[in-house]
């Protein structure tokens, strides 16, 4: 049944390696060092990621359709060329892509193309209008993504864009995540009752940044996680505890005492 690609059982006992460079969503260049050579034709491009796709098993589909008259049919087809491309593009815009467009792109872009072209719908303003959104969404997709093809499989092993911000990541940022949030948070009045206790927890109404439904908030903190439960243990359990000695166990984050000391506080 299988005519264009190698049975994966059959294909080389060795994996073979290349990198794909993409500029704005589109590749440009294909690089196979084993045979050190690099094609940067759009055509020759596809050739050669379909004779290495063909040479190793790469880009077999068998599913079953449910088509535009109401039938279901099987449908068998092979190729390799674009599955590559497919694999190595999706991760680069994992990398590239903001995470929102992404979003908005594989809710309705994605759906709504696929739809279109499989019921024949190319030339049809909705086409127009929906394939108008793809350039600005790539962009960004700017970058290198080296894979290795191997008995049917195209595996990315590493990428690289200049697209990425080179800024960062401060635990201070999260104060100001946590004061947009603070206004649903502290509206809301039913209490947090999340955590497990031999008796039941003293509601942390009375804090001033109150917890309901903020337990993703903790996910984040698991120093937090430690406080408050120290706080509400020592409430029912234990009323000598005091909000000091739960500020105490985040000492080894000095940027969590404004956190704590704020939801310890009574």
């Amino acid at each position: 049944m299988w005519k264009l690609t190698t049975a994966p059982e059959d294909a080389p006992q060795e994996p073979e390696r290349i990198t794909i460079e993409f500029k704005g969503g589109l590749p440009v260049k294909v690089t196979v060092p084993v045979e050190a050579k690099e094609y940067t034709d759009a055509v020759e491009i596809f050739l050669a990621l379909n004779a290495l796709g063909r040479k190793h098993g790469i880009g077999r589909i068998d599913i079953v359709e449910n088509r535009f008259i109401g039938v279901k049919s099987r449908g068998c087809y092979e190729s390799p060329g674009a599955t590559i491309l497919r694999v190595a593009h999706v991760d680069l815009e994992g990398l590239t892509l903001d995470r929102n467009v992404r979003a908005l792109r594989d809710q309705f872009t994605t759906i709504e193309l696929s739809r279109i072209l499989y019921n024949g719908h190319f030339f049809t303003p909705e086409r127009e209008f929906i394939t108008s959104s793809i350039p600005t969404s790539q962009r960004t997709v700017n970058g290198l993504v080296k894979l290795k093809l191997y008995k049917g499989n195209a595996v990315v092993e590493a990428r690289e864009s200049s697209e990425v911000s080179s800024r960062q990541y401060e635990p201070i940022y999260i104060f100001n995540c946590i004061r947009v949030h603070r206004v649903s948070m502290t509206s809301n009045s039913l209490p947090w009752t999340s955590w497990a206790v031999s008796s039941p927890p003293t509601p942390l109404a009375s804090s001033k940044l109150s917890l309901s439904g903020s337990k993703s908030l903790l996910t984040f903190f698991p120093c937090l996680q430690l406080c408050l439960c120290s706080y509400q243990v020592g409430t029912s359990q234990h009323p000598q505890r005091t909000s000091r000695s739960c500020t105490q166990r985040c000492l080894w984050q000095p940027n969590l005492n404004q956190i704590t000391e704020t939801l310890c506080s009574k």
